[in-house]
């Protein structure tokens, strides 16, 4: 409310974007300039091949598909607000006329002045505050009696601060806000490219294997070709990059182990989808999969933890089978109850406006025979009854008396669970099918027992 100067009461519904927009106009009274009624600033002419160059995004590594042993996880401490600061990207100096000669912005070409820009003047205080934030609540956890009411009323604040400087870089590249360049948001994707391929060839220099990266984090583990006595600490490596680039490299995590799961149809490792067992704690940190998806029901969620509880002690695929193959028993014995089988989906749209017969159709259909409402962005929840059927009788509303669930249906997100724990080992959902109807089939001696008994 300080900053944006907006009432609480507006300030309680505004989102983001409103928000920085009223930062930025503050600024903009504060500086005597007046505020464009809408955007204004078209973009410059460019050659076909710098508008080739521009249009990417951040640097990304593929990962690698496959299980990854001791794995250290290096952020960039809010990267392209820092980018901005500390490069002097703004609307109101890039591709300036007084210098375009200068060639200032790496693979782009770009000139960006000497003053200071407006923007700077609008980030630099919320970086500096949300950083002061961070640093109470790093001292607040070392205390012995740390105070949990004040630790979530820090990283609220945190939280807060961080999505504003989150939607800055997002929004230099939105058609109709009022302090819009796309130069700018074109610059900081080429500064962020830069820093990363920077960061990853200073690490591997140092006797690092560099496993991922994507945009403003990397993951590196210790190179096996590298001596550990000409291996670089990883600390000081991360002082040094700080250094170089002048944005904080921090040290986010240390695992044992990380798996990066291949996407569906692909291969290829999936950029956002992992999981690891954070070192010295008994924690995972799951990212992607469907124990993190919303809509997951909770027994689909537990039965993906155990997987993984299984698979960390013993490595062993057979062991997540096991697991798998008990929790498709209990299904089809009808022993799990209903309400762990509920799924939670936002609905984008009202019914009406639906031309499939989805599961959230169903559902919204039983709403509306109970005179109930949901409205568009909110959640429904419910459980698949019969899933072949595309009447409301094929689900069933949480708040209902849940009588039966279809196995089959709850079956493939179990398949599809279990996939995502054992695909960085290679292992698909066909491979999966057949190794389990290999321990399900009778054998010829269990019969021979039953007619001798």
């Amino acid at each position: 409310m300080s900053r944006s100067k907006k009432p609480v009461q507006k300030l309680a519904w505004a989102s983001i974007r409103n928000v920085l927009t009223a930062i930025q106009i503050c600024e903009a009274h504060e500086r005597g300039a007046l505020v464009p009624w809408n955007s204004w600033r078209h973009e410059f002419y460019k050659p076909m091949g710098t508008l080739h160059d521009a249009d990417r995004g951040g640097f990304i590594f593929a990962p690698e598909v496959n299980l990854h042993e001791n794995v250290h996880e290096l952020d960039f401490s809010s990267l392209c607000p820092n980018i901005i600061c500390t490069r002097n990207v703004s609307p109101d100096v890039i591709r300036c006329d007084c210098h375009g000669d200068h060639k200032d912005v790496p693979g782009l070409g770009y000139s960006i002045y000497d003053d200071r820009g407006y923007l700077v003047d609008v980030l630099q205080p919320i970086i500096d505050a949300r950083d002061e934030i961070k640093a109470a609540i790093r001292r607040e956890k070392k205390r012995d009696d740390s105070d949990e009411d004040r630790l979530a009323e820090l990283e609220g604040r945190s939280g807060a601060l961080k999505w504003i400087l989150v939607a800055c870089f997002g929004y230099q590249g939105f058609n109709n806000a009022k302090f819009r360049r796309i130069e700018c948001h074109e610059a900081i994707n080429a500064f962020a490219r830069e820093i990363l391929l920077t960061a990853k060839q200073q690490l591997e220099n140092g006797g690092w294997c560099v496993v991922h990266g994507i945009v403003d984090s990397i993951w590196a583990t210790p190179d096996p070709d590298v001596d550990d006595e000409e291996r670089e600490d990883l600390e000081a490596l991360a002082m040094e990059i700080t250094e170089r680039v002048e944005i904080r490299l921090e040290h986010e995590a240390h695992y044992d182990w990380v798996a990066f799961v291949p996407q569906r149809e692909s291969n290829a490792g999936a950029l956002t989808k992992y999981f690891g067992k954070v070192a010295g704690n008994d924690d995972f940190n799951i990212r992607g999969i469907e124990a993190r998806q919303r809509s997951t029901p909770s027994f689909i969620e537990d039965v993906q933890r155990d997987c993984l509880e299984r698979f960390d002690a013993t490595r062993s695929p057979d062991a997540v089978l096991s697991c798998h193959q008990d929790a498709i028993k209990r299904l089809h014995t009808g022993t799990v109850p209903g309400e762990q089988l509920v799924e939670r989906n936002r609905v984008p749209k009202p019914l009406e406006g639906y031309t499939q017969n989805t599961q959230n159709v169903a559902a919204l259909r039983r709403v509306r025979d109970h005179d109930l409402a949901v409205h568009p962005d909110q959640d429904i929840e419910y459980v698949v009854v019969d899933d072949e059927k595309t009447s409301r009788e094929r689900v069933t509303l949480a708040h209902e008396e849940i009588e039966s669930y279809d196995p089959s249906y709850y079956e493939t997100q179990l398949n599809r669970a279990v996939e995502s724990v054992l695909s960085p080992l290679g292992w698909d959902r066909a491979e999966i099918r057949r190794e389990l109807t290999k321990t399900q089939a009778p054998k010829l001696t269990a019969y021979a027992n039953t007619e001798n008994g």
